[in-house]
């Protein structure tokens, strides 16, 4: 873009909306994702509507200018790092709870609005958004929409994706539209609500969510468990939903990430465990039967100590050690490469002990948790920058697990996306025709490709003006 670019975009859009200030493009130049490019966006576009929004792209698209769509840049695939001379499309600042619709149960949101802030306020008025990624307190709907991200109730409730009834999206021409319905049920035409789910901004841009709710669900009761081998944890997940329950919560830390955590917030953890899984009920009456029965399992496979929370408060603070561990990542002094692969909770031991071996092959730390309730785990190579040979070590590494993952049955991402970090295992993930039909939708949405190029399909798309 040009001086006079600038100046055309800014001449179409209010006051206080374009910003080409070389240390805010700085700040805004890329996500959370380690080891992704990151280009010199040549603006930055605070959009506070969806007419700024449609402003925007009808621009873009008519001078064939690429345009990155961001929310709270808390994403751990590159997909929101800027693309040299590109517009950043800042969703920041939509950020209303539009409605709050009791009888119907459905909250109509912009795509700005925090995860945590939106299931606060829906709580006041005796509702549940389940939904809550480990990021809850910083990501935005719109960003958890662009992922399809998960969290930690996934295990009962499902993914964002889940929850989406309808969006308002902007086209790449700037043209608006609405999919989806608030009613419960809707079946008209193609489902392009759940087309645009998980599309990582390259379709369209999300201006307003329609959310479904439900009812505020019985205070959880929470329980630790800790166990002497990994393999031990993970045997008595599938053991305890092999059951038949399905608690609100089932998720998994080993030792270095427990470790790690109380580096952090002092939890009194036993020593000489290797990993532990900390689980919720939240069925009322029927909770501590639940956790009985996990207790049972669990001592079953072994487990050294199993720790049932009668204090909301204690619970809430076990859970709250699960969420500190993307921070604990950072306080490590290390560079850390966060995977996201799930496979199917069968084969959870073979992933964890395939873990193992990885680490001891490319000699690199391998730290784990994640939502071991639905198999989507979240292994970190952890290694010194500094160091090039063990730099390479840990790429190697890290392309093992997403290969063991597919091997496994499984996929490469089970909520962060692909964004820029996994674009070549897609085409490993997805066979000719389903990678030819993805590509032959963004074509027909998008024919200039400006809606952030480059990311998700396997090869490096180049933008052609």
């Amino acid at each position: 873009m040009t001086t006079a670019d600038v100046r055309a975009l800014r001449d179409l859009l209010p006051e206080g909306r374009v910003f080409d200030d070389v240390d805010v493009l700085e700040a805004h130049r890329r996500d959370r994702a380690g080891f992704c490019p990151a280009g010199t966006p040549a603006v930055l576009v605070r959009a506070r509507s969806t007419e700024d929004v449609s402003t925007t792209l009808a621009w873009a698209h008519r001078n064939r200018v690429p345009v990155v769509p961001q929310g709270a840049r808390s994403g751990l695939s590159g997909a929101a790092n800027a693309l040299d001379g590109c517009i950043l499309l800042s969703l920041e600042k939509m950020d209303r709870i539009l409605d709050i619709d009791v009888s119907e149960q459905v909250a109509v949101v912009q795509p700005g609005v925090v995860n945590g802030v939106l299931a606060a306020k829906v709580a006041e008025h005796g509702l549940f958004y389940p939904p809550d990624p480990g990021s809850r307190s910083i990501s935005t709907i719109g960003g958890n929409v662009a992922t399809n991200a998960g969290g930690m109730c996934c295990v009962k409730y499902g993914v964002t994706g889940d929850f989406v009834r309808g969006l308002e999206v902007v086209l790449a021409d700037g043209r608006v539209m609405r999919t989806g319905r608030r009613t419960a049920k809707g079946v008209a035409g193609y489902d392009l609500t759940h087309l645009v789910v998980g599309s990582e901004g390259t379709l369209g841009v999300v201006t307003e969510v329609t959310v479904a709710l439900r009812p505020a669900a019985a205070q959880p009761l929470t329980a630790v468990a800790f166990f002497p081998t990994i393999t031990d944890a993970v045997r008595t997940v599938a053991g305890y939903l092999g059951e038949g329950y399905r608690p609100s919560v089932l998720e998994f830390m080993d030792r270095p990430t427990v470790n790690a955590v109380q580096k952090i917030a002092d939890l009194g953890f036993p020593d000489g465990m290797a990993g532990m899984l900390l689980v919720q009920s939240d069925r009322g009456d029927a909770a501590p039967g639940e956790l009985a029965a996990f207790e049972k399992v669990a001592r079953v496979n072994q487990a050294s100590e199993v720790v049932v929370a009668d204090d909301p408060a204690e619970g809430e603070l076990l859970m709250q050690a699960r969420r500190l561990v993307g921070d604990a990542h950072e306080q490590l002094g290390l560079t850390v490469l966060v995977d996201d692969v799930c496979v199917p909770r069968r084969n959870l031991v073979n992933l964890v002990e395939g873990l193992g071996r990885i680490a001891e092959q490319y000699r690199v730390q391998v730290l784990c948790a994640g939502h071991a309730g639905d198999g989507n785990m979240h292994p970190v190579v952890a290694f010194n920058s500094d160091d090039a040979e063990e730099t390479v070590r840990a790429h190697q590494a890290f392309d093992a697990i997403m290969e063991l993952g597919l091997d496994l049955g499984g996929t490469i991402t089970g909520e962060h996306g692909v964004g820029h970090l996994k674009r070549r295992w897609l085409g490993e993930e997805l066979d000719e025709a389903a990678l030819s039909a993805q590509r032959a939708i963004k074509a027909a949405l998008d024919p200039h490709n400006i809606l952030n190029p480059g990311r998700v399909f396997p090869e490096q798309e180049e933008f052609t003006a």
